[in-house]
């Protein structure tokens, strides 16, 4: 089930809210939790339910290995049981995600023709199992306050709906006390008010604005042959903010849905393409998987504790982790070792003291961001190569036919004629628009988490609010899945 479907919005929602607080009103708090983990399996098992057979699997295993390691005493003995439970979790995650990568390159190394699993990637499997090892983490250093914590508040935990197909990645102490406060398990409608507006805001960001990047993205990386000059760039343009409001939107709406149950998530998107430098963008982008890529790989590699070289080294390593983290593919890998290589580039240029002009810093990020995404895009090397050949002008420039009156530009192998149709066919002034406008808001303008902040309550934040979930409403033509949930 999408956040971003009828389903969803008009069915399930208000079912499991009332039904919530229902129970919770008669006193009946077991039940109450209960009925939240049995909805949130539904939620989970609506796409395919053979995927909650592995989740409940994985989450009694690890309920399990943390209640052993709460109980035993020895450090030695400890630190074995969590370095088996993390490999079993590592061990059941490569096993889905990355056996048939494993065996694609054993046959092109070895020439040798294994037969792929074709295993189906089951939903979510990377965000849990990550939760799930922070949470053993947690246990073996007697933190995280999960002691007087049960079965059922460790499934609810796990399962709890809002964040379970893609983040943000939660700490037990983060999330549970919460649900133990008493005044959590009554109706708050500042709560409601603030959760349907960021909701409303995060639907419209996914279905008006970055479905309709999606659109443009696909024509380009996926079926055009060849990119001229601002066809290439309109279609990297495109996948940046495609992305960027796929996942602001789900952030939104999980957070959005969360609060309509007094539940606060911690921000995981943060306006990243206003970042000055590469390091500003990773704490601002996917803030939840870049903290613990720091805290449970590049700390524990050594961090910038062994010096200069080996600091470079660690951070490499934690990238290319996290790129491999997101996809079973070598584009993934040469993005995760690009943005490793370019934090390496960012100490090195920091360790003089130079400073840089604002607008020139963010000019090298934000271009920067926007040429390692095609790797992030590219089902292969050959689609992020034709995308780059494009940019670089190697497959032509066509400007639109109004600058045919200028010959100088023909004397420079500049072509005038229809422009962008291998993206947009009849529909380039949209695209531009929606260019101009995308660039506009995420420069200018506060994103919804600072909105929140400072939110009056009043007739315009509610026409508001009322405009951009009708119009996403009408728009639920076309549904999709938000990016993330392929990770």
């Amino acid at each position: 089930m999408l956040f971003n479907s009828y389903e969803f919005i008009f069915l399930f929602l208000p079912i499991v809210f009332f039904g919530y607080f229902y129970l919770n009103k008669k006193r009946l708090i077991i039940l109450a939790k209960g009925f939240l983990v049995a909805s949130s399996l539904f939620f989970y098992a609506f796409w395919n339910v053979l995927y909650l057979v592995l989740i409940l699997a994985s989450m009694v295993f690890n309920f399990f290995i943390g209640k052993r390691l709460i109980e035993c005493e020895k450090t030695q003995k400890k630190r074995k049981i969590l370095i088996f439970g993390i490999s079993a979790n590592l061990a059941l995650l490569g096993y889905f995600k990355y056996a048939d990568f494993f065996i694609d390159n054993l046959n092109f190394a070895l020439n040798s023709d294994i037969s792929r699993l074709n295993l189906l990637l089951p939903l979510a499997i990377s965000f849990f199992t990550f939760q799930q090892i922070a949470y053993l983490v947690d246990m073996s250093s007697g933190g995280g306050g999960t002691k007087q914590y049960n079965a059922l508040d460790y499934a609810l935990f796990v399962t709890f709906f809002p964040q379970l197909i893609a983040g943000p990645i939660v700490h037990h102490k983060q999330m549970m006390p919460q649900f133990e406060n008493i005044r959590n398990k009554l109706i708050n409608y500042k709560n409601i008010a603030l959760g349907l507006f960021i909701f409303s805001i995060g639907l419209f960001k996914k279905v008006v604005i970055a479905d309709s990047f999606a659109v443009w993205a696909t024509n380009g990386f996926d079926k055009a042959e060849i990119l001229t000059f601002f066809e290439a760039w309109t279609t990297s343009l495109s996948y940046t903010f495609q992305l960027y409001f796929d996942f602001s939107g789900y952030c939104d709406m999980a957070i959005g849905v969360a609060l309509l149950f007094n539940i606060r998530l911690p921000i995981n998107f943060n306006s990243p393409y206003k970042s000055l430098d590469i390091q500003e963008f990773w704490r601002r982008w996917h803030i939840t998987l870049g903290k613990f890529l720091k805290d449970y790989i590049y700390i524990p590699l050594g961090g910038n504790r062994q010096g200069k070289a080996r600091t470079y080294i660690n951070l490499m390593i934690t990238f290319i982790i996290g790129g491999i983290w997101h996809g079973a593919g070598w584009t993934f890998v040469f993005w995760g070792f690009l943005h490793g290589l370019a934090l390496v580039v960012h100490r090195f240029w920091t360790s003089f003291g130079i400073k840089m002009n604002k607008i020139l810093a963010w000019f090298i990020t934000f271009n920067f961001i926007n040429f390692a995404w095609i790797f992030f895009r590219a089902k292969e090397f050959d689609d992020a190569i034709k995308v780059i050949n494009g940019m670089a002008g190697l497959s032509g420039v066509v400007v639109p036919t109004f600058f045919a009156r200028f010959a100088f530009l023909s004397e420079l192998g500049i072509e005038s004629g229809a422009w962008l149709t291998a993206i947009a066919n009849n529909d380039s002034k949209n695209l531009i628009i929606y260019l101009i406008l995308s660039f506009v808001f995420i420069l200018y303008f506060k994103n919804s988490i600072e909105k929140i902040v400072c939110l009056k309550f009043g007739v315009a934040t509610s026409i508001f609010c009322g405009f951009c979930l009708a119009l996403s409403v009408l728009s639920l033509n076309k549904i999709s899945e938000f990016l993330y949930f392929n990770f």
